[in-house]
Parts: C-alpha cells; structure tokens; sequence
C-alpha cells in the first residue's frame, strides 16, 4: 500500500522524496476523479448545445466598482487562514510532511503569517478593483454557456460531497461518532460514497435549475462522468487502503483465476493508511507497519473494473438514449445493481429488521435502483405525451 505519493515512488523508483509524503494516495486520487469527471461533463454539456439540446443565458454584470468592503474582508479572511497555516508549515515542515492530515485539520498556526497574507491579499484585491474602476460603474449583459457552469458545479459538488459523505458515515458508525464526535467530524478518513452523491446531486440540481440549465439533460450529461469518477475514486481507496475492502478470505483462489495474480483474489493491505491489522515484522516504514491478517477480498479493486464497465456503457449509450432523464435514470440502475453485489463481500456495518440484516448501501442502491427504474418508465411516458 502507498498511503502518500512518497511510499509509490521509493518503493517504484528508489527515490526518497520527503515532501511527497503531503500528497496523500486517497485524496489524490479523488482530485484526479474530480477532475476527469468535469472534464466529461463539459465535453458532454458542450455536445448538448451543439444539438440544440441546451441553450445559452444572459447574465447582468456591474463593472467598475471600487473594492468593497465585503470583497475586501473575504479577501482578507482568505489571506489570513492561508498564511496562518503556511508559515507555521513552513517552521513545522518536517512534522508537517509526517502528519499531513493532522497540520491541516489542527487550531496551530502562526498569528504573523495569517495577519500579513491577510492584508497582502486585501491590498492585492484593492488594487485589482481600483485598475477596472469607471467614473460610473456600468452594467454589461455577458452570454452564459451551460458548460461554463461545469467547474462552478464541481466545486459545488466536491464540498457538499464531502459534508454529505461525512455526515452518511457518522450515522452508519454512530457509536463511534458519540465516542469521538470532532475526530469524526475533522477526520479525513470515513467517507460514505451514497452520502456524497445524495448530497451532491441536490446541490447540482439546484444550481443547474436555478441558472436555468434543463435538468433532465443536466444530470444525462453528468452520468457517464459520475461513474468514471467513481471508479477512480476506487483507485484510491485500493491504493492507499483506506479500509473500504472485503471480509475475510482464507479460501484458496479458485483455478478458473489462476492466471492473474494472488492479491485479486485476497489480499492483506499491507502498510494501509488506517494502520489496521497486526504489525508486520522487521518493518522499517516509519509509519505505516501493519498489515490485515487473514487475508480479504480486494473490494476497491473490483469495484474499479465494474465501473469502468459501466462507464464504457454509459458513454457509448449516450447518443442512443434520446429520451430525456432516461440517461440518468439507468447509471441510476448500474450503480444501484453493483453496488448491491459488492455489499455482500464488504465489510460495513449492519443494520437488522428482525432477523433479515443489511447495510446502509445496501438499502441506498436499492432505493437508488428502483428510482431508476420508475425514471426510465416516467420519462419514456413524458416523452410519448409530449
């Protein structure tokens, strides 16, 4: 396992890169599913107005202001949290560089960094405002495009993602929330995947809606992507070992698997980000030195496959499916279907009616599923009316 950038490329290349140890394997590669995801989005967003699918907006935009005195305070609290981490980073940065997540998420900090990044920044807006002040400020009418709203949408998607996944995973692992209530909240580890698009979807929809964006042709747009980034988010749990993996698995690997190698079948996560498990012996990490004992099944890594599967059928679907919100409604369907499957050889907490017992996604992909479903049957109906 690689927790952070450093562990991948000493151990791949033999290099011994301190400063690489800050960039952690988990939430690089969610940066990079971010990234690709809205780059399929505006490609697919772009497509759809080429086919007079969706249409442009106008918006109304004063210019020539002088700096007011909000834009300058934000600019000013921007500046001052920014500088309060920074320099004392700086002073602090071989701990720092041992204990990334927990300098980033501690009260520390250096009270002269943040007051003068704070009013550099400030001064900085300042003067940007005064270069474009006009002796009447004016109002200009700017042409809006709906994919010029993509990176707007996954920004808005990153950050309710993250409070949604947060909050989904303390109400699955409640007893350890009231155990921990701020670790749990400032951690950066216990992320629930359904909370984060529950979360996020709403927040899109709404801003689509509200900038006039169609909806149906929004989130048609926004499926193949959902899926790739989610498989590549995947990756990142399965390099870092972030926990998201199987139960146990003691059985031998099966013949018909016999040309791929052991770790598909079972694999121990040795040197995870969570340092479960037992400690490895003679290990020279200084960090990271326990590994799961027995073996599980590689849950992260088959779900990556599955959803590149997906993927592929969704990307290659979406100029066939003609019908509105039909999209949608079946990566509604996909995900609920793998999800489901996955479920049974995952390790996540329980919850019983009775004596019938399931998880938390397991009852999320099924409610995702047949909300696909009723979509398919709704939007086919819609369009034959229409």
């Amino acid at each position: 396992m690689y927790p952070s950038l450093y562990y991948a490329i000493k151990d791949l290349f033999g290099l011994n890169i301190p400063a690489l140890k800050m960039i952690q394997s988990f939430g690089l590669f969610v940066a990079l599913a971010f990234l690709f995801g809205a780059y399929l989005w505006t490609l697919e967003l772009k497509r759809k107005e080429n086919e007079g699918l969706l249409t442009t907006t106008t918006k109304k935009t004063l210019t020539g202001q002088k700096a007011t005195s909000s834009e300058l305070v934000v600019s000013g609290l921007l500046g001052f949290l920014l500088g309060f981490k920074l320099l004392y980073i700086i002073f602090n940065f071989s701990a720092f560089s041992q204990n990334t997540q927990g300098f980033l998420l501690s009260t520390n900090g250096n009270i002269i960094g943040g007051i003068a990044l704070a009013a550099i920044m400030a001064y900085f807006k300042y003067r940007e405002k005064e270069k474009g002040k006009l002796p009447e400020p004016k109002w200009i009418e700017q042409t809006i495009h709906p994919y010029q709203e993509a990176g707007n949408m996954t920004l808005i998607a990153a950050l309710t993602g993250l409070l949604g996944a947060k909050i989904f995973h303390n109400l699955e692992n409640w007893d350890d929330f009231m155990a921990d209530p701020m670790g749990s909240i400032l951690s950066f580890s216990g992320l629930t995947m359904y909370g984060g698009l529950i979360c996020a979807s709403i927040a899109c929809i709404y801003y689509g809606h509200k900038h006039k964006i169609t909806v149906t042709h929004l989130i048609d747009a926004a499926a193949p992507s959902l899926m790739l980034s989610y498989a590549i988010g995947r990756i990142g749990c399965q390099v870092a070992g972030d926990g998201d993996w199987g139960i146990d698995n003691i059985a031998p690997k099966p013949s018909w698997l016999n040309w791929a190698p052991d770790w598909i079948w079972s694999y121990d996560y040795a040197h995870n980000v969570n340092s479960v498990g037992v400690p490895i012996e003679n290990c020279i990490n200084d960090r990271y030195c326990n590994h799961l004992v027995p073996s599980v099944f590689p849950t992260p890594f088959y779900e990556t496959i599955m959803c590149l599967i997906l993927f592929i059928l969704l990307w290659n679907l979406r100029k066939k499916i003609t019908t509105p919100g039909v999209l949608f409604s079946v990566y509604l369907i996909f995900n609920g279907i793998e999800r489901f499957m996955i479920e049974h050889i995952r390790v996540n907490t329980l919850y019983h009616i009775g004596s019938f017992g399931f998880t938390q996604a397991q009852l999320i992909s099924t409610l995702l599923f047949l909300t696909g479903v009723t979509g398919v049957i709704y939007f086919k109906k819609k369009a034959r009316i229409t």
